[in-house]
């Protein structure tokens, strides 16, 4: 998964996109997943998020390009500054930059990430036992141009 900075724009199997500020990739189909971009759309003031259901012809090629499975979504995508991020790492970067009191999941970083990461999965792994599925979440008007068809 380590790749090199923007190296998704020399792959010719993921279509151009606007990246000039950070898209989250998520599991479009689940609903805790829905739950979290709702989550984001509310408390981003600085509407710095963009979004992507990973079902999506882009989605599925990021997620291959990263070498992750395309037919189980089990972590959501940040792509920030041209670089991906996964698991908890992501998580805690998106949740962080939405200012405070979310700034405080950076305190998470304390954690060994081996630690963080298993809960990350264990809640990935058991979403859809959790929540269900649902059909791709379906945007209002006014939040329509923060996601990327």
């Amino acid at each position: 998964m380590g790749r090199a900075d923007y190296s998704y724009r020399t792959d010719p199997a993921v279509p151009a996109f606007a990246d000039d500020r950070p898209l989250i990739v998520f599991d479009g189909e689940c609903v805790f997943c829905s739950g979290w971009v709702k989550f984001v759309l509310k408390h981003d003031r600085q509407r710095r998020y963009r979004f992507l259901a990973a079902q999506t012809p882009l989605g599925e090629a990021l997620y291959r390009h990263y070498g992750l499975d395309t037919r189980d979504y089990e972590t959501n995508m940040l792509i920030e500054g041209g670089r991906a991020f996964f698991k908890s790492d992501g998580t805690i970067r998106m949740v962080a930059s939405l200012g405070f009191p979310y700034s405080l999941a950076k305190l998470f970083r304390l954690l060994p990430r081996r630690a963080a990461d298993a809960l990350y999965e264990f809640i990935a792994r058991n979403r859809l036992k959790i929540t269900g599925r649902q059909s791709c979440m379906v945007p209002t008007p006014e939040q329509r141009s923060r996601f990327i068809a």
